[in-house]
């Protein structure tokens, strides 16, 4: 008999006896089902007689007695969480189901099963109490032409110059050789060389000694390279021979419909699109900046506004996360004292434990409400962030793909861009009116 205690929407418990007629009847038939499959000599595989079968029946639960009964009491376990889940009715199981009682006595085993499900969840249109006033500051003109100037110069041209002297912000195109302890350097000389003078793209003191040359001057740069560069090279000084062949300038792309094309990489597009589209960038910028505290104020006020049974074993699951997090921070000393010290551990666990079920009310609630306001998010959606962030970091997608699947992560991803969009939509509402 499976008996259900439903202690609150997220936590019930599946208490039942196992038999002990009825658990020597399962690990007769593990017994049987091992015979059967067993190779005997002088018969096919399966095909032993009624009583060659009994024999290797007992023989078979002789010799491998632990592991029949272990297989048996399984297999009767699975069939109490079977019918306990069933007469939970339409519940959503979550987790693993974890055995709280397990206590063998003279009639059998008595065994408790606590399961842990979705949690009734019930929100009123009141969530939107939770959702500061905002404003967004307006896009101004002047604002827009700054960045048509800005991308005009990242797609400038180059021209030669009519200065005779090199300043910062020029163009030195120089010839220069290089020498370490008296010796030519190995790739330390190139001919006709563009280097744009304040860019730091070479050693430190190197572009600023170039400065103040006359063209067609040679000069000697000392410089040092630094200590975390090249192995061979770190820290030593140098000596280069420079010639300042011509001085170039930049000059910005002309600010029309060709530069919108090139820009956004699209024939069809005009000076009147590329404006739009710098307007909706930095609207979506300023958003960012203003939303970004809002929302955390949104976070806060809904874990307070609404009471949620808790599955037990998620929450433990997220504190699971948190503490390893936490104890990655501490020293090797403060990790082996909580390691050699139980209750100190278990001080350290109570720290975050309020924190956990925060995170765990967070995500039933947002789930709520992402269907309440129609967000979701696509695997579409889901890979083109996952592309983006491989993108960032300089990793192959697919790799990165592969990182987030085998360690369970693209649900909680999943969930972090729901609740982006979320939030940034009740915002955006609010901001609005």
């Amino acid at each position: 008999m499976v008996n259900v205690e439903k202690l609150d929407s997220a936590n019930s418990i599946i208490k039942a006896h196992i038999k002990n007629q009825d658990l020597e009847a399962k690990k007769d038939k593990v017994a049987r089902k091992i015979a059967k499959e067993a190779n005997v000599p002088g018969f096919r595989k399966g095909k032993l007689p009624a009583k060659a079968l009994e024999r290797k029946v007992k023989a078979v639960k002789k010799l491998y007695q632990a592991d029949i009964e272990r297989e048996a009491i399984n297999e009767a376990i699975k069939e109490i969480l079977d019918e306990g889940i069933k007469k939970l009715g339409a519940v959503e199981v979550l987790g693993e189901p974890e055995i709280v009682k397990f206590d063998r006595n003279e009639n059998g085993i008595d065994v408790e099963i606590k399961v842990y499900t979705k949690p009734e969840i019930n929100i009123g249109d009141d969530y939107k109490e939770c959702v500061p006033e905002v404003e967004v500051p307006e896009v101004s003109e002047e604002e827009i032409q700054k960045e048509l100037e800005e991308i005009a110069k990242q797609n400038a041209t180059t021209k030669v110059s009519d200065k005779q002297v090199a300043e910062k912000g020029d163009i030195a195109v120089i010839d220069f050789k290089g020498f370490v302890d008296g010796k030519e350097m190995e790739n330390g000389s190139a001919t006709s060389y563009p280097l744009e003078l304040g860019s730091g793209s070479f050693v430190p003191g190197f572009e600023e000694q170039i400065e103040g040359m006359k063209v067609g001057e040679s000069k000697k740069i000392k410089v040092k390279f630094p200590e975390n560069y090249v192995k061979e090279l770190a820290g030593k000084e140098a000596e280069f021979e420079v010639t300042l062949q011509e001085i170039q300038e930049k000059v910005p792309a002309e600010i029309n419909d060709e530069l919108a094309k090139k820009y956004l990489n699209d024939e069809n597009a005009t000076l009147d699109t590329l404006k739009e589209y710098i307007k909706t960038t930095i609207e979506n910028r300023k958003k960012a900046e203003v939303f970004g505290p809002k929302k955390e104020e949104i976070l806060e006020c809904l874990v307070k506004k609404y009471e949620i049974d808790l599955p037990e074993g998620i929450v433990e699951k997220e504190l699971d996360v948190i503490v390893g997090n936490e104890a990655a921070k501490l020293t090797p000393a403060e990790l082996k004292e909580l390691q050699e010290n139980p209750e100190k551990l278990k001080e350290f666990r109570e720290k975050f434990k309020d924190e956990a079920r925060d995170r765990v009310k967070l995500t039933f609630i947002i789930d709520e409400l992402a269907k309440k306001e129609g967000i979701s998010v696509s695997d579409e959606e889901l890979s083109q962030v996952i592309f983006y962030e491989a993108l960032m970091q300089g990793q192959n997608p697919q790799e990165l793909i592969k990182y987030y699947q085998e360690n369970n992560l693209l649900p909680v991803l999943k969930m972090n861009l729901v609740e982006e969009k979320l939030l940034t939509k009740l915002l955006e509402e609010k901001a609005s009116k």
